[in-house]
């Protein structure tokens, strides 16, 4: 299982294995407690979260936006769930 998670300083997305404790951010090179930052969605396999990474990213581009809302976070993670129902 693998964290989409949220640098602190440059707000550039990673993910993570979830009981990895630190992330070295590949952007800016900030130490990330994974503890600590805020995790977007849990995923199983590492190519769909570089998939989310890439999509979260060029989608806060697109619309000009510093961060998802609430609601998207929660249409992000009921998509994220009924694609793993689909697939099942």
């Amino acid at each position: 299982m693998f964290l989409i998670i949220r640098c602190p300083g440059c707000r550039t997305f990673s993910y993570v294995d979830r009981f990895q404790q630190w992330k070295l951010c590949p952007v800016c090179g900030e130490a990330i407690e994974v503890a600590k930052a805020p995790a977007y969605i849990e995923v199983d396999e590492y190519r769909v979260a570089e998939r989310i990474v890439s999509q979260l990213e060029d989608y806060l581009h697109r619309n000009r936006k510093k961060d998802l809302s609430p609601e998207e976070l929660a249409a992000l993670r009921e998509q994220y769930a009924e694609w793993l129902r689909s697939k099942a």
